[in-house]
C-alpha cells in the first residue's frame, strides 16, 4: 500500500513545490579560498613522535621560537598537490596549526574528498618535515575534508552532495551498471560517503545487482530514506515499485525529477548516477538539471560501440560535462597457455624399451620400471609446459584505447576482461569488489576510482585554466594563450591531425600526405571539446580533434627547436670571432 501511495504520490507531482534549500557560495571565490571557507569533517588522526620518550627532557627544553608557526608553513610548502599544481598551504589544507608546552605539533589537513589517493603520502610528508625541525617533538595530523555542498540549483534531496559522477553508455548491455555499482564499492573502500542512483526506470538494475540490509521503505519527513547496503546509500525506481515503468517519455523525465527531490540523500561525497543507456531526452534533462560534475564512459571492443562512445562524449560536451574515464568492458578472455605438444605415449614406450633390451645387463621387468618411469615424466612435463602464462584471447577484437587518447584527449581508460564471476556477482545481489576484492579485476575498479577522486578534484577545485586558441589572421598563426603560451602554423598543426582518416588505427601509420595540405589553410571556427581537447574545422572542409596535451607537445618542441637554432647561431658567431682574432 505505501509503494502505490508513494508513486502516486510522485506522478501527481506532490512534492514539486519543493525548492532547493542552500545557496552555493561565491563562484568567484578561489579554489583556495573555497577550501579555507569550508566547514570539515574528521577522517583520521595520525601522531608520530621525533625520537621516543626517553628523549622527552631534552626536546622539551628546546626552546619554541616566537615565529614557530612561519616556520612550519614554510616546510609544508613544499609539499605540492599533484592533481591541483599548488602546495597544499596556499592551498588551505592546512589549518588549526597548534604546538603544545611539550613541542608537540598539531593539525589539520583539510583535503578536498576523503578518497584521496595520496593522503597517506601526505600525512607522512607532513610528519617528516615537522619532526625535522629543531624545536619540535612530534606531529598529530588529523585529515579531514570539506563539507559538501552543491550549486544552487540542485534538487532539495540532494543539496549536500559533494559530485554526481555520471557512469554511461550510448548503447545497453555493456556492463554500465556493473562498472557503476563497482565504482561505487571501491569509493567507499577508500573512505568517502558514496550513493548510488538508478535512473533507468525502464529496465532497473540495482535491485538485482544489490541487495539492501533493511528493504523496507523508510521516510524522513515527506522524504524517502535512501536503501543501504553496508555504507553506501541506494535508491532505485526498482526498490519501490517491482517491474519497470511503461510511460512515455516527459513522464519519466518528470518521474525522475521527482524521485530526485524526493530522496534524501544526506552528506554524500559522490552520486553515482547510473544513466540509462542512449543520448535523448531523459538524459540531456539528468545531465542539465543535476548540474554533473563529470562522466565515465562504458563501452566494448567492437567498432559500433566505440561510435556510441563519440556521441557520449559530444552530448556531455553540449552540457559541460568532462568525460574523465573510459571503462572498455569484455576487452578480452583470459586463457591459460597450453603447450599443444601432442606425443604418442604408446610408440614412445615401445622405443624405450627397445633401446633397453638392446643392453643384456637390464631384466625386463627393471627395463619395464625404468620405461614406465620415463613416460610418466615425459607426461608431467609437457602438462607442465606454459602453466600459470596467461593468454589474453581478444573476441571482439583490439579495442579503441589509442583513438579514445589520441582523438579526444581521455587519458585514463581501463579494460576489463570476461570474467564469470562478475557476471555471477551482479546477477547473486552481492557486488565483485565486495567477495574478490583481492582479484585483478578489483585492482582495476579501484584504479578507476582513483582516478575518478583525482579528476573529480581537479574540475572542482583546480585553478590551472586550459589552452585558449585563436586565429591571429595578419599573421597567418594559430595563438596559445592560458598556462601555455606560443604559436602554431596552421598547415604545421592541420599535418599532426590523429583522426582515423589521417592515421591508420592499428598500426599508427600515417595516411594523410603532408604535401596535401597547404600553406594556406586555415581553421573556419576553434572550439573546446570537453575539458581536454579541442576540435578545429579547416577550411579544406576536414575537422580534427587535437587533445591540449598534443597542443603542449607541439610548442615544447617548437621551442626546443627555437633554442637550438640560437644557440647553433651563438656557437657560429663565437667561431667567426675567433677566426678574426686569429687572423689578427
Amino acid at each position: 500500500m505505501m509503494k502505490t501511495i508513494l508513486i502516486a504520490a510522485v506522478l501527481c507531482g506532490t512534492v514539486s513545490a519543493f525548492a532547493p534549500a542552500v545557496q552555493q557560495q561565491s563562484r568567484g571565490l578561489s579554489a583556495a579560498n573555497q577550501l579555507k571557507h569550508h566547514q570539515v569533517q574528521p577522517i583520521v588522526s595520525r601522531k608520530a613522535a621525533s625520537d621516543g620518550d626517553n628523549n622527552n627532557d631534552v626536546v622539551a627544553s628546546a626552546k619554541v621560537p616566537s615565529d614557530w608557526q612561519a616556520q612550519i608553513l614554510s616546510g609544508l610548502s613544499v609539499i605540492i598537490d599533484p592533481d591541483l599544481n599548488a602546495d597544499i598551504v596556499s592551498l588551505g589544507f592546512v589549518q588549526n596549526l597548534q604546538i603544545d608546552d611539550s613541542g608537540v605539533v598539531s593539525l589539520d589537513l583539510c583535503l578536498t574528498t576523503p578518497a584521496c589517493p595520496i593522503k597517506d603520502l601526505f600525512v607522512q610528508q607532513c610528519q617528516d618535515i615537522i619532526n625535522g625541525l629543531a624545536f619540535t617533538r612530534g606531529a598529530q595530523v588529523t585529515l579531514t575534508a570539506q563539507q559538501n555542498e552543491a550549486p544552487t540549483a540542485a534538487p532539495l534531496g540532494m543539496s549536500q552532495i559533494g559530485a554526481v559522477i555520471a557512469v554511461s553508455s550510448c548503447k545497453g548491455g555493456v556492463g554500465k551498471s556493473t562498472t557503476a555499482v563497482n565504482l561505487a564499492f571501491a569509493l567507499e573502500g577508500m573512505g568517502a560517503k558514496v550513493g548510488i542512483f538508478d535512473a533507468d526506470v525502464y529496465g532497473p538494475s540495482l535491485p538485482t545487482m544489490v541487495d539492501v540490509d533493511d528493504d523496507n521503505v523508510k521516510f524522513v519527513g515527506r522524504q524517502i530514506a535512501p536503501l543501504k547496503r553496508g555504507g553506501v546509500s541506494l535508491m532505485s525506481f526498482g526498490y519501490v515499485n517491482e517491474g519497470s515503468a511503461v510511460m512515455r517519455g516527459p513522464m519519466v523525465t518528470q518521474l525522475l525529477d521527482q524521485f530526485l527531490s524526493l530522496t534524501n540523500w544526506g552528506s554524500l561525497d559522490y552520486l553515482i548516477l547510473d544513466m540509462p543507456p542512449g543520448t535523448g531526452d531523459i538524459q540531456l534533462t539528468l545531465s542539465q538539471r543535476l548540474n554533473i560534475t563529470a562522466a565515465v564512459i562504458v563501452t566494448t571492443p567492437q567498432e559500433l560501440s566505440f561510435v556510441d562512445v563519440e556521441r557520449g562524449v559530444e552530448m556531455f560536451d553540449t552540457v559541460n560535462v568532462p568525460c574523465i574515464a573510459v571503462v572498455e568492458n569484455m576487452a578480452y578472455f583470459e586463457k591459460e597457455k597450453s603447450a599443444n605438444v601432442e606425443v604418442d605415449y604408446v610408440t614412445l614406450t615401445d622405443q624405450f624399451l627397445q633401446v633397453l633390451k638392446e643392453r643384456d645387463d637390464i631384466a625386463d621387468e627393471v627395463a619395464a620400471d625404468v620405461v614406465s618411469s620415463l613416460v610418466a615424466t615425459v607426461k608431467e612435463n609437457v602438462q607442465n609446459t606454459g602453466k600459470g602464462e596467461i593468454e589474453k584471447i581478444r573476441i571482439f577484437g583490439q579495442g579503441h584505447k589509442r583513438r579514445l587518447s589520441e582523438q579526444w584527449g581521455i587519458e585514463h581508460t581501463f579494460s576489463v576482461p570476461l570474467v564469470s564471476t562478475i557476471a555471477k556477482n551482479g546477477d547473486s545481489g552481492t557486488p565483485f569488489i565486495l567477495e574478490n576484492p583481492s582479484s585483478p579485476q578489483a585492482d582495476t575498479y579501484k584504479e578507476l576510482a582513483k582516478v575518478v577522486a583525482r579528476e573529480t578534484s581537479k574540475v572542482l577545485f583546480s585553478k590551472a585554466s586550459r589552452p585558449n586558441l585563436s586565429y591571429q589572421s595578419e599573421d597567418h598563426a594559430i595563438r596559445v594563450d592560458g598556462m601555455d603560451h606560443g604559436t602554431l602554423s596552421p598547415a604545421e598543426l592541420r599535418r599532426e591531425c590523429r583522426c582515423a582518416a589521417c592515421v591508420e588505427e592499428l598500426t599508427g601509420k600515417q595516411i594523410l600526405n603532408p604535401e596535401s595540405i597547404p600553406e594556406s589553410i586555415q581553421p573556419m571556427s576553434l572550439s573546446p571539446t570537453g575539458n581536454y581537447a579541442v576540435s578545429i574545422d579547416w577550411s579544406d572542409g576536414h575537422r580534427s580533434l587535437y587533445p591540449y596535451r598534443q597542443i603542449r607537445s607541439m610548442l615544447a618542441s617548437k621551442n626546443n627547436n627555437n633554442n637550438n637554432n640560437n644557440n647553433d647561431e651563438l656557437v657560429d658567431g663565437n667561431t667567426e670571432k675567433e677566426k678574426e682574432t686569429i687572423q689578427m
